[in-house]
């Protein structure tokens, strides 16, 4: 009966809870990403020159084992709750963060406390859409996935541009010692609280369901059946399994790419306006794609849009030999990247849940996210072999994708819910 639902207004302090674990995860991802070089410095000779498990392996670890986790983490958050998959999620952020924080100087407890971060990751993100559809109403649910989201690109705006700004950029700062510790252990205490605060703060359930469902949600192994029988669900999977790809090598590799065009100083600023750009993209597009109800047509406009800014970073160096003038090139083509293929991420979530129905909306995600860090692994790694001496033919590769995804998108029927009758 409709009296049995009842909207509360403690969501939003489920929701804050849950965004500030976000923020602080996507933090320790790339807290060593955008300093890699003076990170280099600072654990010099602690790993073998031309060493797999190097500075760029703390992100790439990441990506490695939400390949192994992201499914058991969903089935974990889809069978017991999101109570029970967040709280593995806190206890292994608050714990391997402060340990990373303890033990900064030495690079192999880090590696370590870096592992544990990663398998906490996806019992935290793949827990986005779970956590709107407990606590919000239907018509709110876009707008708590988007602001999770949001969160998370936030994370990562500080990792790229607070964390230079703690360690310096010039070598005669005592190597970079102490701004390196100050930074992983000022990340450690803020991971450890956001660990005790979703714990305290977070909850199963309201007291009274949200809003009526409007049909009985498949459970994860019936879930993960039907999706792959959704056409347009196993395009997206592809569109994805490209374009997070991209994204998560760009944003791993941005001091590499910095180098690549002569800049010298890992001032983080790539990835930071990629950053920005997709933040204001991110509060922008898929609200416009909630007014008129179309998710195909604003799907189509960022893939195309995304292209003008992966070719300014891939030929940024060849445009111009000054390389001032390469690096404003770079700025400006990350700012725009990041505006277009960052604010698809909401739209292509909610679009996947939208199609994919009633399987779990955070299997649906899930698997999303999965294989975008697939792609994202196999294109970091081969991005870092010999020093990074293949990196310039990746970003060509990413440019010849790019058009590819456009006419993947273009394939999509619009989403079901989407279509009205004018």
């Amino acid at each position: 009966m409709k009296e049995n639902f009842k909207i509360y207004p403690y969501r939003w302090v489920v929701l804050a809870a849950f965004m500030f674990i976000t923020f602080v995860i996507e933090i320790q991802w790339l807290a060593h990403a955008a300093v890699a070089r003076p990170a280099g410095i600072f654990y010099e000779g602690q790993f073998a020159a031309g060493s797999f498990f190097n500075i760029d392996f703390l992100a790439m670890v990441y990506m490695l084992v939400y390949l192994i986790m992201s499914i058991p983490a969903s089935y974990v958050i889809d069978t017991y709750g999101i109570k029970p998959g967040l709280g593995i999620g806190a206890v292994l952020l608050g714990i391997s963060g402060l340990v990373k924080g303890i033990f900064a100087t030495d690079f192999q407890i880090v590696l370590v406390a870096q592992i544990g971060l990663a398998v906490a990751q996806p019992f935290i993100l793949n827990a986005v859409t779970a956590v709107s559809v407990r606590w919000f109403p239907l018509k709110e649910r876009g707008l708590a996935a988007g602001l999770s989201v949001l969160a998370q690109y936030l994370g990562i705006i500080v990792a790229m541009l607070v964390t230079p700004l703690m360690i310096g950029t010039e070598p005669d700062l005592a190597g970079y010692g102490q701004g390196f510790e100050r930074m992983l252990m000022i990340y450690g205490v803020l991971s450890l609280v956001a660990a005790l605060v979703s714990l305290i703060f977070i909850k199963e359930y309201p007291p009274s369901a949200p809003s009526e469902e409007e049909y009985v949600r498949h459970n994860f192994f019936e879930g993960i059946r039907y999706i792959f029988r959704q056409r347009d669900m196993l395009i997206t999977l592809a569109l994805f399994t490209v374009g997070l790809g991209i994204f998560n090598a760009i944003s791993s590799m941005t001091d590499a790419i910095a180098a690549n065009i002569g800049v010298k100083d890992s001032d983080g600023l790539i990835g930071g306006l990629m950053l920005i750009g997709g933040v204001i993209g991110a509060l922008i597009i898929p609200v416009l794609s909630d007014k008129q109800q179309k998710r195909k047509k604003f799907l189509v406009m960022c893939m195309i849009g995304a292209v003008p800014g992966i070719l300014g970073l891939t030929f940024a160096g060849f445009i111009s030999e000054d390389p001032q003038t390469g690096y404003m090139i770079a700025l400006v083509s990350s700012f725009i990247l990041g505006f277009f293929i960052m604010s698809a991420g909401p739209i292509g979530f909610q679009y996947a849940a939208e199609v994919s129905a009633p399987a779990p909306e955070s299997t649906s995600q899930g698997l999303l996210l999965l294989v975008g860090q697939v792609s994202g692994l196999v294109f970091v790694a081969g991005m870092s072999i010999d020093r990074n001496a293949y990196l310039n033919q990746f970003m060509i590769l990413f440019s010849v994708l790019s058009f590819l995804i456009i006419v993947g998108v273009l394939l999509l029927k619009e989403s079901p819910m989407m279509k009205t009758d004018n």
